[in-house]
C-alpha cells in the first residue's frame, strides 16, 4: 500500500499508484482532461499546453501530461482558473488554423473541433484569414500531409522516432512557420507508417486509402480483431452502408497497444466482394440445385453421419467456433484437419516488445491448433484420395489443391466466395465472413479474443458454426446453439483450455488461456 498516494480531482477522492501522471489519474476519478500532444503509448513533451490543471499550493497551473501525482494532492482541472487556460489555448491554436471543417475529412472526429465547441471562446477576436501553406504534400504510399491544419503537437514525429525507430519526419522552421518537414531522401513507408494519421488530432495527416469516402458521422464502428496475422492485433471496423471503408487500431495494451500495421489496415477489401455464394445449393443428378436450409443441412449430416474418413481443409481465417463444430460434426470417424497458413516477412514494431506483423500471415492459428488442427497442409491434401468426406471449409484452394479433391467420395464446400472451379461438390453451402459474424480467434499467445458483426450477411450466408451444429442436430441429435455465445460456451465440451468461458469473460480484451491443457475436439 506504500506504493500508493491519495489524490483528490475534482472533489474525487482516489488512491493510485506513485508516479502517474496527473492526466492518467485524472482518468480514475472519471475526469477528461483535454490534451493534444500527449498520447499514453509515447513520451510526452508537455507543448500544447492544453492539459494546464490547477494543483493547489502549486505556484502556477501545471501541465497534467508530464506531472506526477504526489500524496495529498487537491487537483482541480475543471475549475475557472484551468478553464481560461484552456480557452486561451485553443485561440491560440485556432489563429492560425483554417476553419474548413466543412471539407475535411476529420471532422466529426477532430479533437479540435471537439475542444473548442465543448470550452473555446464563441467568437474569434481576430478578423483575418488564416496563414495558408502549401496545402497538401504527399509523404509517401499512404499518406497526405495538410500544413494548414497542422497544430504541431509532434504526435507524429515521436511515433516515427521513438516507436518504428525511423526518424524520417521533423518539425522545420520555427513560430508561426514551423510545420512537419520530412526527409527529402525518403518517404513514410514504414510498414507502421500508417499510425500517424491515427495519432494526428485534427486534420493534418490523412489517408489517401480514406480519402473522400465518408464523413465519420456516416460511420457505423465495431469492435474486431484484425484477421491479416496471428499477432491478433485489435481493430474497429468502420461501415458506411453495409460496406467495410476503413480499419482502425483499437487499444489492447496487452496486444498491441494502441497501434496496427499497414498491411492489417489495408486488408479489409475482401470483406465486400461481390462474389459471394448467397444460397445453399445441393447436387441434384449433374447439376447443383439452389435449396432451403432444411434440406442442405439434412443431406450434410447424412454425409457426416456415414463418413469413415474424413480430411477437413480450413481456412485460418475462420473462427474457433466454426473450427469446433465443423470439427465435432465428424466425430467418430478418423479424420485429418489441416488450415492453410501463408506465410510472409515479418514486421516488428521496433519500441514495441512483442508486436509485429507476424510471419504466419492467419488470425487464427492457435485456435486451430487447440482444436486438433495442423498446419500440415500438404499431408491433409494427399489425404484426401480414398476420403468418404472432404469439407472444405472457406479455403483458399490453388489449382493442384482443387485437382486433389477429385480423389474424395463427397465435397462439402462451406464457404464465402464463389469459386468455379468447385462446381462438382456434393454440397456447397455460404458461410458468413469476419465483418458478418460474430465470434472469437485466439492469437500466438493464446489469448481468446472477441470480434463483433459489423454488417448484414448476404443472402442465406450463416455462420459455419451454425450450419456445422445444425447437421449434427439432424444426424445425431445433438442440441444446436442458438448463438454465437451459445457456441463458444459449448467449446469447453470440446477443449479443456476453453472450459467455463464465455464471451462475458473474454470482454473486449480478450482471455488468456493456457496451451498445456489443450485437445482435440470430440
Amino acid at each position: 500500500m506504500s506504493d500508493l498516494v491519495n489524490v483528490t480531482i475534482d472533489g474525487v477522492q482516489i488512491s493510485v499508484p506513485k508516479g502517474t501522471p496527473i492526466i492518467e489519474a485524472a482518468k480514475q476519478a472519471g475526469v477528461l482532461v483535454p490534451h493534444y500532444c500527449y498520447h499514453p503509448s509515447l513520451p510526452s513533451p508537455a507543448v500544447c499546453r492544453m492539459c494546464l490543471v490547477e494543483v493547489e499550493k502549486a505556484p502556477k497551473l501545471v501541465p497534467a501530461c508530464v506531472t506526477t501525482v504526489a500524496d495529498g494532492n487537491v487537483i482541480h482541472v475543471n475549475n475557472d482558473k484551468s478553464k481560461r487556460a484552456r480557452e486561451s489555448v485553443l485561440e491560440f491554436l485556432l489563429i492560425n488554423h483554417p476553419l474548413d471543417c466543412p471539407i475535411c475529412d476529420q471532422a466529426g472526429e477532430c479533437e479540435l473541433q471537439d475542444y473548442t465547441f465543448q470550452e473555446g471562446r464563441a467568437g474569434t477576436r481576430y478578423s483575418d484569414y488564416a496563414k495558408r501553406y502549401n496545402p497538401v504534400e504527399d509523404f509517401g504510399p499512404d499518406v497526405l500531409y495538410v500544413a494548414n491544419r497542422c497544430i504541431l503537437c509532434t504526435r507524429c514525429v515521436r511515433f516515427m522516432d521513438n516507436v518504428a525507430g525511423d526518424a524520417v519526419l521533423n518539425v522545420s522552421e520555427r513560430g508561426d512557420r514551423a510545420f512537419i518537414g520530412i526527409d527529402p531522401d525518403h518517404l513514410l513507408d514504414h510498414p507502421w507508417a500508417g499510425n500517424v494519421v491515427d495519432l494526428c488530432p485534427v486534420g493534418s495527416l490523412i489517408s489517401k486509402d480514406f480519402l473522400h469516402k465518408a464523413r465519420a458521422w456516416d460511420l457505423d464502428k465495431t469492435a474486431s480483431v484484425c484477421t491479416g496475422c496471428s499477432q491478433g492485433c485489435n481493430t474497429m471496423i468502420d461501415t458506411r452502408d453495409d460496406v467495410v471503408v476503413r480499419l482502425r487500431p483499437r487499444p489492447n495494451l496487452d496486444v498491441n497497444r494502441h497501434f496496427i500495421c499497414d498491411e492489417g489496415r489495408a486488408d479489409y477489401r475482401w470483406m465486400n466482394r461481390g462474389d459471394r455464394i448467397e444460397a445453399p445449393l445441393v447436387r441434384d443428378g449433374a447439376k447443383l440445385t439452389p435449396t432451403d436450409w432444411d434440406h442442405a443441412v439434412e443431406r450434410l449430416g447424412a454425409l457426416a453421419k456415414t463418413a469413415r474418413r474424413v480430411v477437413i481443409l480450413a481456412s485460418g481465417r475462420a473462427s474457433t467456433e466454426s473450427l469446433g463444430f465443423v470439427r465435432r460434426m465428424v466425430d467418430g470417424a478418423t479424420v485429418t484437419a489441416a488450415i492453410k497458413v501463408p506465410l510472409g516477412p515479418e514486421a516488428p514494431l521496433a519500441g514495441v516488445p512483442n508486436l509485429a506483423l507476424r510471419k504466419e500471415r492467419v488470425p487464427n492459428l492457435a485456435g486451430a491448433g487447440l482444436l486438433g488442427y495442423g498446419a500440415e497442409w500438404p499431408a491433409a491434401v494427399a489425404a484426401v484420395k480414398g476420403a468418404d468426406l472432404v469439407v472444405v471449409l472457406d479455403a483458399v484452394l490453388d489449382d493442384a489443391d482443387v485437382a486433389a479433391l477429385a480423389g474424395a467420395a463427397a465435397v462439402v464446400v462451406i464457404g464465402t466466395v464463389d469459386d468455379d472451379r468447385l462446381a462438382g461438390a456434393t454440397l456447397i453451402l455460404p458461410s458468413t465472413n469476419v465483418a458478418e459474424e460474430n465470434g472469437t480467434f485466439v492469437n500466438r499467445d493464446h489469448r481468446v479474443q472477441r470480434y463483433f458483426q459489423a454488417k448484414p450477411a448476404p443472402g442465406l450466408a450463416r455462420p459455419a458454426w451454425w450450419i456445422a451444429a445444425e447437421a449434427t442436430h439432424a444426424a445425431r441429435g445433438l442440441a444446436a446453439p442458438a448463438t454465437a455465445a451459445e457456441a463458444f460456451a459449448a467449446l469447453g465440451a470440446m477443449v479443456p483450455a476453453l472450459a467455463g468461458l464465455s464471451y462475458a469473460d473474454l470482454g473486449h480484451t480478450g482471455r488468456v488461456v493456457s496451451p498445456t491443457t489443450a485437445g482435440a475436439a470430440r
